[in-house]
């Protein structure tokens, strides 16, 4: 095969997966479950291109890193040995899959696998990922996502003092405790261990009505929060839209968005003010870029959700960039984790997504 041919695709001769337990530093308590560990799937996908793609992902419990990782085999045997673009993998897939459903498992398996082929691309490009697609590896304005869950206010006090030494500039509560007046407490007790530059994003993990939303919005506006994140079940965008025109505070939702679809669907509904999709939600780094044109019509900022080493990448690519949302979960399995410098996380300039993994950190998580 020559070089101009490679350009324009690759084959894939095999996938490797391994599921591993990440315990988490700060324990993550929100209105949907306390969070100790997380379940994470480790992608190599073998090409013809002379590089190993790599990708992970979150996979929220354990048996969906098993069914994901069963799906994904599949999916590398329907393309083995084809020479596609993830563009042309995408659209196969995606027909394949069909009476199955593109949702959940299948659509994060097969966003996995359009991460890892781009990873391959990139690095036989010898280009990081972001340049490649058009933009180019820099600082991103973070988020410190690690910690601050469901928790008295004197232990959120000390939990961001620890979450502050990052050196970010902004930070997320988890709130949607019992009463609005213990969502005030916890939120009065981060703002005054913060500094008047740190920012304070608020998130309530779809925990409130439409009615209540709007009742505690009113109030947390007035503790000027940069965002209101999630307050009602993700995919009611016509409630979410009337939050919307209802609260000063920015709505922001996004990172169950099932495909692009979805995020036109969102925006068309005016349903939020922000967006943050989630890479393997969104449909890896096709779909996201896809989402991204969307959001750049719409003129809507737009943010990420979780695996932030390929999220920097992508954000450096779009054009309506908004926040990178920071956990160092990958720091456990991975040779170069991302770096906090000045206030801001620097994006790896390394050819590829610059996900890398430390052998030796692997084999000391727990196995799924």
């Amino acid at each position: 095969m020559t070089n101009v041919q490679r350009a324009g695709g690759l084959q894939i001769r095999s996938v490797t997966t391994r599921g591993v337990l990440v315990p988490l530093a700060f324990t993550l308590g929100t209105s949907a479950a306390v969070v100790r560990a997380v379940p994470m799937l480790l992608v190599d996908l073998i090409t013809d291109l002379g590089a190993t793609g790599r990708a992970y992902a979150f996979c929220y419990r354990p048996s969906g890193a098993r069914a994901i990782a069963g799906i994904l085999d599949d999916a590398v045997e329907v393309l083995k040995n084809r020479n596609l673009t993830p563009m042309d993998a995408t659209q196969v897939l995606s027909r394949q899959f069909a009476l199955l459903g593109v949702t959940g498992t299948v659509r994060m398996a097969l966003a996995l696998l359009d991460m890892a082929m781009w990873d391959a691309m990139a690095q036989s490009q010898g280009l990081p990922l972001a340049s490649l697609l058009g933009g180019r590896p820099r600082p991103l304005p973070a988020y410190d996502s690690r910690g601050l869950g469901l928790m008295e206010p004197d232990q959120l006090a000390k939990e961001v003092d620890a979450l502050l030494t990052s050196g970010l500039k902004a930070v997320k509560l988890r709130l949607g405790y019992e009463t609005l007046g213990q969502d005030i407490a916890a939120l009065k007790a981060v703002r005054e261990r913060v500094s008047s530059d740190v920012e304070i994003m608020v998130d309530y993990n779809q925990a409130l009505s439409c009615a209540e939303a709007i009742s505690r919005g009113r109030e947390l506006e007035k503790e000027q929060i940069y965002w209101l994140e999630e307050p009602i079940a993700h995919d009611d965008y016509e409630a979410s839209a009337a939050i919307a025109r209802e609260l000063r505070v920015p709505i922001q939702i996004g990172e169950n968005f099932n495909g692009p679809e979805g995020l036109l669907r969102a925006t068309t509904a005016r349903a939020s003010d922000y967006i943050m999709p989630d890479v393997a939600r969104i449909g890896g780094v096709t779909g996201w870029m896809q989402a991204a044109g969307i959001a750049a019509a719409h003129g809507i900022e737009m943010s990420s959700h979780l695996m932030p080493e390929v999220s920097a990448q992508l954000l450096c690519a779009t054009p309506t960039a908004h926040w990178l949302e920071y956990v160092d979960w990958a720091d456990a399995f991975l040779q170069t984790p991302l770096k906090v410098i000045g206030g801001k996380v620097i994006t790896l300039e390394q050819p590829g997504s610059g996900i890398i993994w430390d052998e030796a950190k692997v084999k000391r998580l727990a196995t799924i």
